[in-house]
């Protein structure tokens, strides 16, 4: 299974990923853990980050798309991998398709947890007032003018993605405003449905393969014959050219015998004779008339 979630800063994606890793065994991708690996191992991909990352520069997307690459040759991806915080533009999800095409691996769905955003700023602001009620600090980045920030900065860069992956019937569009309960059980059966029907199609690609090796028996065998069939036209046409012009020629054809070449001759001199005899009548005919 290999997902993508989309959705608004505080949307829940974190949440249902963490579920869906669960039940489905597959693994979590975040960007900012595959970088951070990457530079602690020290792979190729990892030090040309590093030292963007040391600068204080925002790693170019061929940069992630190579650490992303990277994560996906090793054996524990193999059974599926849910993207985290990638990709957020357009261009990106198009790098994203590319590389997964050169892999021979394919999206099996986008979901997108769609959510109010006003009930999100309401969200903060009574989670805020319930953080001071306690006594502690709230979060500075857990306010609402920094979620302003952030959804406006969803809307701009990757809500097209939406857009992007509707046209490729790959995206399907869950109520985040929903329980998390609710909304877990809604992905639980948007991604059976899935699973069910790629059973189905799968069965059906065998049958028709199976039909398929019989059906070619067939084809081959009518091209077969429509070969022979055109073979043997080609050899009739010279020997019906070659009879034709020994008649002409007042020789005997090869392959027919003195017999058969004697009726030939006498019944075209029959006809040649009668012509003649024909053409008075005609004209006799003609004149009486007149």
């Amino acid at each position: 299974m290999r997902l993508i979630l989309l959705g608004p800063p505080g949307s829940g994606k974190g949440t249902q990923a963490q579920r869906l890793v669960q039940r489905y065994g597959i693994l979590q991708l975040s960007t900012g853990e595959m970088l951070r690996a990457a530079v602690a191992a020290q792979t190729p991909v990892g030090v040309q980050a590093q030292d963007i990352m040391a600068s204080g520069g925002l790693v170019p997307d061929e940069i992630v798309i190579g650490i992303i690459s990277d994560r996906l040759d090793q054996p524990d991806a193999a059974k599926g991998f849910i993207l985290d915080g990638f990709p957020r533009t357009v261009p990106q999800a198009e790098a994203l398709d590319e590389l997964l095409k050169k892999k021979r691996m394919r999206l099996d769905a986008v979901i997108e947890l769609r959510v109010n955003e006003s009930a999100l700023l309401q969200r903060v602001e009574t989670r805020a007032a319930e953080t001071r009620a306690r006594g502690e600090q709230v979060r500075p980045d857990d306010t609402q003018e920094v979620l302003k920030k952030r959804l406006a900065s969803y809307r701009e860069l990757t809500e097209p993605l939406v857009h992007y992956y509707s046209e490729r019937r790959k995206l399907l569009t869950v109520d985040g405003m929903m329980t998390i309960e609710h909304v877990t059980r809604e992905i639980d059966r948007i991604l059976s449905a899935i699973r069910a029907a790629e059973a189905k199609a799968a069965k059906k690609m065998a049958a028709a393969r199976r039909a398929g090796n019989g059906a070619g028996k067939g084809i081959v065998a009518r091209k077969a014959g429509k070969a022979a069939r055109k073979s043997a036209v080609k050899k009739a046409k010279p020997a019906g050219k070659s009879t034709q012009r020994a008649r002409k020629a007042g020789k005997r054809p090869s392959g027919v015998t003195k017999k058969a070449a004697r009726k030939v001759i006498a019944s075209s001199r029959t006809r040649m004779a009668g012509r003649p005899k024909k053409a008075a009548k005609k004209l006799t005919k003609r004149r009486a008339k007149a």
